[in-house]
């Protein structure tokens, strides 16, 4: 699974948050930030320069984010996590894994007590660098260990994301253990995690390290669908079909595929693109279906097969014996 970075957590600081106009611009309101960073800069508040390389950051702007984040890599905590970011993803630079890393390693080790609240959020990132084998040796149980420090016992205040990605670990690798998975997503859907919300109905919805209860999976399964969870709106159709409510399939089914961006839906969701695509994989598949056999809908052979050949840019997924 390809896994992302975890976003910078906050800190007590608040960023700045200039008032305009409600019909205000975007473009108008960054300029005045900027603008007012720079006043705050010359003036020698030392948090300034941080702040300016965040909204370039979160503008997308990342090579003028990187210039900030360099200044200040040595004395703030939070430029280092976002560089070490940067370099690991290759965000306005070339990816640089090894000193990703390392940033990560030194936040992850340090005593300072600005660099407490980054702490799990490092422990995390350094988790997928041995998870994948990037800037590091690969070791699952290396990325085990550390995911189990950032998630801390389920603290809401450490890297939910680490919670989720163990319930994920513990689903589909050589550490397989469902009742494990079933722990670490429950862990994570109390702390508001999406993509575990869908992964704790489907759980539920085939007795997956946790008996068999349909009541609570469509509760999950369709918090997670209101949320924006693709994989759980892949699987609310399929159960849809199998109980042959064909018409709520059928409508389900083609509001997921009207967008089938994967790498838009996954960033604006925050779960990752794997799990995403089989979502509108499913929906592909049983739209088509509906529209072969005109179940639900006015038969037709031509949107079915346009549907059926979407298929082939998404993840194999598991076609019911009765097809």
């Amino acid at each position: 699974m390809k896994l992302r970075s975890e976003r910078l957590p906050p800190a007590c600081s608040a960023q700045p948050a200039p008032e305009g106009p409600e019909n205000c611009s975007r473009a108008a309101l960054f300029a005045k930030a900027e603008e007012l960073l720079a006043k705050r800069t010359a003036g020698g508040d030392p948090l300034a320069r941080f702040l300016k390389g965040q909204l370039y950051y979160e503008e997308g702007l990342y090579e003028e984010a990187l210039i900030q984040f360099e200044k200040i890599k040595d004395t703030d905590f939070q430029g280092m996590y976002q560089l070490g970011v940067m370099h690991y993803d290759g965000l306005g630079t070339k990816e640089d894994p090894e000193k990703g890393v390392a940033y990560m390693k030194k936040i992850l080790n340090s005593d300072s007590p600005k660099a407490r609240h980054l702490k799990f959020a490092a422990a995390y990132n350094l988790g997928r660098a041995y998870y994948e084998g990037c800037g590091v040796k690969q070791s699952t149980e290396e990325a085990e260990r550390l995911w189990l420090i950032a998630a801390d016992h389920g603290n809401p205040k450490a890297s939910v994301k680490a919670q989720s990605t163990l319930g994920l670990l513990y689903s589909a690798s050589v550490l397989k253990d469902l009742k494990k998975a079933f722990f670490w997503h429950s862990e994570a859907c109390g702390n508001g995690n999406l993509e575990s919300q869908g992964a704790l109905g489907v759980m539920y919805l085939y007795g997956q390290g946790v008996c068999r209860n349909t009541k609570a999976a469509l509760k999950c399964l369709r918090e997670a669908a209101e949320r924006g969870n693709i994989y759980a709106q892949g699987h609310l159709v399929e159960y849809y079909y199998s109980r042959k409510f064909y018409s709520t399939a059928a409508a389900v089914a083609k509001r997921i595929t009207e967008n089938d961006d994967i790498d838009v839906l996954a960033k604006t969701t925050d779960c990752l693109p794997t799990y995403v695509a089989k979502g509108v994989a499913m929906a592909a598949f049983y739209l088509a279906r509906c529209l072969q056999l005109g179940l639900g809908v006015q038969q037709d052979q031509a949107a079915a097969k346009k549907y059926y050949s979407k298929l082939r840019f998404w993840p194999t997924i598991l076609i019911p014996s009765q097809f």
